[in-house]
């Protein structure tokens, strides 16, 4: 009986000549790149810089933001080598490297629940926190970088209770802070304040309750294709089930949806983020009905309404207390930045794709090792890097950044296999889709293929993988023609 392989002679249909971009073996997926050379599916890899103690001095609460106007990075946080003051720095990112100017308190008395975003619209930073020198009363401030040096204006009190779980954000449809938090003061109720910011000052509206229920946990972003912000919090008036809630801002003030559960199990150390490209939102959290498993549940806005997909799992170990969640604007990824307690505690990263109401990922990759926790991160928009930041307990619990960059081959810009090795910058034949390769292997006949995100072949079809095509033989492929 004839292989039906033999049919085909090597490199059968349809190949097209390209210049490799990096060396390319034989039988390889490889993706388009925009300037028209291809390389290897490989999906991400991941480098990090030397961590950096930005505080010597035991460090908590800590929180940072991005400054897109003067293109700084500014970490605020609780310096309990200084009676626990509230604490800020300005960070400068070069390459895979951070540098530090030095330290500012904004705050003389112990701080705690700190929660910084950017104004980008007066171009200010925004720190709220609980005031724990004035009876605990939920605080901002607004902050202002100049160079590496960041000067603050006057605290303003927003809430004349016990404040906790605070959690800023900034709504640029409306050029307004929005401040979520749990109201000791009534009954611990989840309840959140629109802030605007004029020169260095900070006022706000009337605080709105959105949840009649004591939370925790609570974590805001802002959906700027549907101009909402959303909350995620853990429900403790509902076994503690994580939910999500979505905010509509009119001028200083804010309404709300009706909560949605997107985890039916007790749920803590949310962090959320939103996907720009997919315009989704994406939480990550940690699963306590399911051992602890770092999760991650994308969600979609319609109007004052959110739905959820399915929760994927990114850890199936305990991730431990903190993560951190941000958008890649550049590599179009969610990149969550967390404990891992399965290791010696190391911070690592893992890569996420959003695809339709699915998120997929990658592999984890340690950008520091030892026993780092209080885990959060920030995203520099300008050097595409993201910054995790840490306390080493192994380092006397200082304060400590470090920078990572990941490299991403987008298996979703598939074009075709090669039909032989190719160095780096020779060309070299690929049968492109519509044709007929070769030499592939190990492949089951009449079986459908898909490449995955990292380049390899198989008949797993979850996203984020992509149709490749029908095995003709256990070394031939029909590379079907999409749009």
């Amino acid at each position: 009986m004839t292989n039906l392989s033999d049919l085909f002679p090597a490199g059968a249909g349809k190949q097209v000549s390209f210049v490799a971009s990096g060396t390319l073996g034989n039988g390889v997926t490889v993706a388009l790149k925009t300037d028209g050379t291809v390389e290897a599916i490989s999906g991400a890899t991941g480098s990090a810089g030397t961590p950096v103690v930005f505080e010597t001095a035991s460090t908590s609460e800590i929180s940072a933001t991005f400054d897109s106007d003067s293109n700084k990075v500014v970490i605020a946080y609780r310096d309990l080598g200084n009676s626990n003051y509230g604490t800020a720095i300005v960070g400068t990112v070069s390459g895979t490297a951070i540098s530090f100017g030095t330290a500012v308190v904004f705050e003389t008395a112990s701080t705690s629940n700190i929660s910084a975003t950017f104004d980008s619209d007066s171009n200010k930073v925004v720190i709220a926190y609980r005031d724990v020198g004035n009876s605990n009363y939920g605080t901002a401030i607004v902050g202002t970088v100049s160079g590496t040096s960041i000067s603050f204006g006057t605290a303003v009190v927003f809430e004349t209770a016990t404040s906790g779980y605070m959690s800023a954000t900034f709504d640029s449809n409306e050029n307004k802070v929005v401040i979520a938090y749990r109201d000791g003061g009534n009954s611990n109720y989840g309840t959140a304040i629109v802030g605007t910011v004029s020169g260095t000052s900070i006022s706000f509206g009337t605080a709105v309750v959105f949840e009649t229920a004591n939370v925790t946990y609570l974590d805001a972003t802002f959906d700027s294709t549907s101009d909402k912000v959303v909350i995620a919090y853990t429900d403790y008036g509902n076994s503690s089930y994580g939910t999500g809630i979505v905010g509509t801002v009119s001028g200083t003030a804010i309404s709300f949806g009706t909560a949605v559960v997107f985890e039916a199990a007790d749920t803590s150390y949310i962090s959320s983020a939103f996907d720009t490209v997919a315009g989704k939102v994406v939480f990550a959290y940690t699963d306590i009905g399911n051992s602890y498993y770092g999760t991650a549940i994308v969600g979609t806005v319609s109007g004052t309404a959110i739905s959820f997909g399915t929760p994927a799992v990114w850890k199936t170990d305990s991730t431990g207390a903190n993560k951190s969640v941000v958008y890649d604007t550049n590599a179009d990824k969610s990149i969550i930045s967390y404990h891992d307690q399965n290791s010696t505690g190391d911070a690592t990263v893992v890569v996420g794709t959003v695809t339709g109401t699915a998120i997929a990922f990658g592999s984890d990759v340690v950008v520091a090792t030892g026993n780092c926790y209080e885990i959060n991160s920030v995203y520099d928009s300008t050097n595409y890097k993201v910054v995790t930041l840490y306390y080493d307990y192994d380092n006397s619990s200082y304060g400590t950044a470090v920078v990572s960059s990941t490299a991403f081959t987008n298996n979703t810009s598939f074009v075709g296999i090669t039909d032989a090795a190719i160095s780096s910058a020779a060309s070299g034949n690929v049968t492109v889709k519509g044709g007929i390769s070769t030499n592939v292997t190990s492949l089951t006949p009449a079986s459908d293929y898909y490449v995955q995100a990292d380049g390899s072949i198989s008949t797993v079809t979850t996203s984020p993988a992509v149709k490749l095509g029908r095995a003709l033989s256990a070394t031939s492929i029909d590379l079907e023609y999409q749009l």
